[in-house]
Order: structure tokens, then C-alpha cells, then sequence
């Protein structure tokens, strides 16, 4: 017998004309660890087979914060949809207690940018979800990969992969020691650094920039505003994975700037937590084609979601995909060259006092003409200090030169679900690991 978690259908009120057979609603924001009833995408959820399910969502034609860019919806928007799905099942299909945490471990998505197009209604997307490497302690879920296939009106918008695990309050109090405290953290988190400008990031407002500019070229401070309304929606101890994912996006389009690109894939491992009291740095490196590999005259828009999977997959861990052979590291002088299929790919990683708390492969799909950036015009690749023109700053490894809009003090309440990157063998499994050692809250 199917299960299902669709919310009760109301009658429709008296009224002239003709009535809508059902009323469609979002599942309640709980359920989805969001405190803000207008970040819930989710609208309904069935059980169609053991640790099969299908899951609902509504895409805003406009997002506060996952903006539409060359009227495509952000790819972020499908990542936050996913990730909402995991305290979803993770309540109403394995019973897991409200207060546990849920702590990504690795995850990889690859889309089909053409079925991004915005239109001029809301955008009605289909998730189904398979489940599978199910670990459970004391009859209580511990850890579970996802498989999901996303569609749009019955064509295909993605893929994703996503392992997470799930902690008790004490395992994770025992995990995190002082630093489990959500507004204790919050309020010794570093001060928001400026931003660097808004279009080398493919973001219209200084407050959506999640990236400060140091004196490394293709490196960056990371600004966690712990004020944000989205990225953090209630209080927690570390940067939210979101946050981490958004920076992820946004190294790649600073670092292709100014060709402009829309990621179509992802593969990311967390290792450490973020924490909120150190600075984080995030850098990033365009990656040329590998030795030996010839164009094939492939349409760079052809299947260029199925491509990304298989080139961003590969180091996303178990279940995440076939392997497959990364690009080599691309050298500053030239344009960077796309593959075979006319997908650009970068590494970006995350470190904090030393440690790399986030590693992500991302390949990117070039936007109109590439002509300019091919031929080194504008490219910049030059060293030293990157001057911001928009915001009037310039960077300086960790130190406040000026201040720009969105800047602040760093303080404030929230928290956005997020990812880890503790294994599930190594950190849900034992009580052996530290508080460093492990990924990012999903909320």
C-alpha cells in the first residue's frame, strides 16, 4: 500500500464558474526544516514502492535569492529542491525524529540547461527518488543515498546524487562539543567582508555576493552573513552547505569572467564543518581538456546534462556515478577550452585554518558568444590585487579595506540545510570523530 504525504484536499469554496479539482499546497515548512513558509518548494509526496517515492515542487518564476539569469531559472533551485526532499523522507518515510541532524555527505547533479527556460507561469517540477545503502542504528535511520531523476512537464531537467546521514542530538553534541551551539556560533562569526561586484558573479545585488575579493587572483574570502534571510533561515553552528554550493557557482563564474556560463554540473565531497568564528577561503581553477582529447564536433547543448554528470561525478563517492577522467589543470595565458561537448569545467575548493573543509568539480555551459573570451580579450589573468570597481574595494587577504553595500557585521539569526563531509562509516557510524571532522547541516 502506497503511502503518501499530500496534505488533505479541501473542498473548493462556492463561487461562479468552474472550481479546480484539487487545491495545491505546499507540504508544511517543518517538515523541510525551513522557518519561512515562502522558501518551501515541496507540494506533495508519495510512497509509489518500498524506498521509492515521488515528490512534488513549484518554482517561483522569480526567487528572492536563486534568481533567473538570461531568462533561465538558477540550477541552485533544483539543488535546494533536492535538498528539501531529505528531511522530507527522512521524517515521514524513515521516522526520524524532529531534532536530529541531517549532514550531507557528497552529492552530484547534472541538468539539461534548455529545460531551465523560465516561462511566463510557475514552474511545476517531479522528483522521483530511490533510496538505497540504508543504515540504520537501533531501528533509527543513520545514513541513506538518493538517487533522483527530476522532470518538467514530463521531460527530463536532471539528475542528482545525495548521501547524507543522520545524527541524535547527543551523538551530535558529543560531535560538535562547544562549537554545537547554533546562536552561541552565530554570534562569534567573523565580520562580513566586502563584496566583490555583483556581475563577476552572476548576481544583480551586493547582498546575493557570497564572495569577497583577497590580494590571490581566483581566491576569495567567504562572506557568511549570518543575517541572510534565505542562506540562513534559523540559527545554526556552521556555514550551511547552500552557502558552500553557492560559492561553489559563483567561483566558477568568477573565475570564467567575463565569458558568461551557466553551471550544469556538480560533484562535491564535504569533508570539515565551516566553521563561523575563522575566515574561509575559497579557490578555484579553470581545468583544460585532457591530454590527447579531440573535438568531435559535438553540440556543446546536446545531452549536456548527461554529459556533466559523467565528467562532475566522478569523485563524488560511492553510487554517484561511473567514473570518469577529470580534465587536467588549465594554465594561465589563454582562453580555457571546453571539451568535447562544449562544457567548461573548474575545481573549486574550501579551506579553513589550514584544513580543506570542500572540494567540487563543476562544469559550466557556455552562454551566447564565446568569440570575445577565445580570443583573450578582457580575459583576465593577471596577479595581484583584484580592485572591484563596482563595490570600490580592494582585496587584502582577510583584511576590511572599505566597506560596500551588504556589508555588516556578521551577526543574526538562521541557518539553511547544508551539507558535511564525514563518512557515514567514520562519523554516524562512531563516536570516534571530532567536531572538525564532518560535513555541513541540511537543517
Amino acid at each position: 500500500m502506497s503511502t503518501t504525504g499530500q496534505l488533505p484536499k479541501f473542498p473548493a469554496p462556492a463561487a461562479a464558474g468552474p472550481s479546480p479539482r484539487t487545491l495545491t499546497t505546499t507540504v508544511p515548512k517543518e517538515y523541510v526544516h525551513k522557518t519561512a513558509l515562502s522558501e518551501v518548494l515541496l507540494t506533495s509526496w508519495q510512497e509509489t514502492a518500498p524506498d521509492v517515492h515521488t515528490v512534488t515542487a513549484e518554482w517561483p518564476r522569480a526567487h528572492t535569492f536563486y534568481s533567473s539569469r538570461n531568462r533561465l531559472h538558477d540550477p541552485l533551485l533544483l539543488v535546494e529542491t533536492i535538498r528539501q526532499t531529505i528531511p522530507l523522507l527522512s521524517h515521514l518515510a524513515y521516522n526520524v525524529p524532529f531534532g536530529h541532524q541531517l549532514i550531507w555527505d557528497h552529492f552530484t547533479y547534472s541538468l539539461d540547461p534548455e529545460a531551465l527556460r523560465t516561462e511566463t507561469a510557475p514552474t511545476e517540477i517531479e522528483l522521483r527518488i530511490v533510496c538505497s545503502d540504508i543504515k540504520r542504528r537501533k531501528d533509527t535511520l543513520s545514513a541513506l543515498t538518493m538517487d533522483v531523476e527530476a522532470t518538467r512537464n514530463g521531460v527530463r531537467l536532471g539528475s542528482a546524487v545525495a548521501r547524507f546521514t543522520s545524527h541524535a542530538p547527543a551523538i551530535y553534541r558529543r560531535l560538535r562539543g562547544e562549537y554545537g551551539d547554533a546562536r552561541e556560533a552565530m554570534a562569534r562569526a567573523v565580520p562580513l567582508p566586502p563584496p566583490v561586484a555583483p556581475r563577476r558573479v552572476a548576481r544583480a545585488q551586493f547582498e546575493s555576493v557570497m564572495l569577497s575579493p583577497t590580494d590571490t587572483r581566483n581566491r576569495w574570502q567567504l562572506r557568511t552573513d549570518t543575517t541572510h534571510p534565505v542562506i540562513f533561515d534559523h540559527p545554526v553552528d556552521h556555514a550551511p552547505g547552500m552557502l558552500l554550493l553557492e560559492a561553489a557557482h559563483q567561483a566558477v563564474h568568477a573565475v570564467l569572467h567575463p565569458l558568461q556560463v551557466i553551471p550544469v554540473g556538480l560533484s562535491t565531497v564535504f569533508t570539515r564543518y565551516a566553521e563561523l568564528d575563522a575566515p574561509c577561503w575559497i579557490e578555484a581553477t579553470v581545468l583544460g581538456r585532457p591530454e590527447g582529447e579531440e573535438e568531435t564536433g559535438a553540440d556543446a547543448g546536446e545531452d549536456a546534462g548527461a554529459q556533466a554528470l559523467a565528467a562532475a561525478g566522478a569523485d563524488a563517492g560511492p553510487g554517484a556515478g561511473e567514473k570518469a577522467e577529470f580534465p587536467v589543470e588549465f594554465l594561465p595565458g589563454s582562453a580555457p577550452q571546453p571539451d568535447a561537448f562544449g562544457l567548461l569545467h573548474a575545481r573549486v575548493t574550501a579551506h579553513q585554518n589550514g584544513r580543506e573543509l570542500f572540494s567540487a568539480t563543476v562544469a559550466a555551459h557556455p552562454l551566447g558568444d564565446r568569440s570575445a573570451a577565445e580570443s583573450g580579450a578582457e580575459w583576465d589573468w593577471g596577479a595581484g590585487a583584484e580592485t572591484d570597481r563596482d563595490s570600490g574595494t580592494e582585496s587584502a587577504s582577510g583584511t576590511d579595506r572599505g566597506t560596500a553595500p551588504g556589508t555588516g557585521s556578521g551577526t543574526g539569526s538562521g541557518t539553511a540545510p547544508g551539507a558535511s563531509g564525514m563518512r557515514p562509516e567514520t562519523g554516524a557510524e562512531s563516536l570516534s570523530a571530532t567536531r572538525g571532522d564532518s560535513r555541513t547541516n541540511l537543517g
